[in-house]
């Protein structure tokens, strides 16, 4: 009888360890996502504001060519 009981407390401690395991699995997937979804929008932010540099420093260019005419 003692046995089967211990037993059968392994057994729910073994299932509760997979079960947290499997937990922290997803948290650690779902972080993994959102980090590369911030990486992501980081990489067009700044892929977006050096293009808006680069079109200033054409529009500037422009100007001074205009005044210099």
């Amino acid at each position: 009888m003692l046995k089967s009981v211990k037993s059968r407390a392994e057994e729910q401690f073994a299932a509760t360890q997979k079960k947290n395991k499997q937990a922290l699995k997803e948290k650690e997937k779902a972080r993994l996502e959102r980090a590369e979804q911030v990486a992501s929008l980081r990489a067009l932010r700044l892929a977006k504001e050096a293009a808006d540099r680069k079109a200033d420093e054409k529009a500037e260019a422009e100007k001074a060519a205009a005044k210099k005419k």
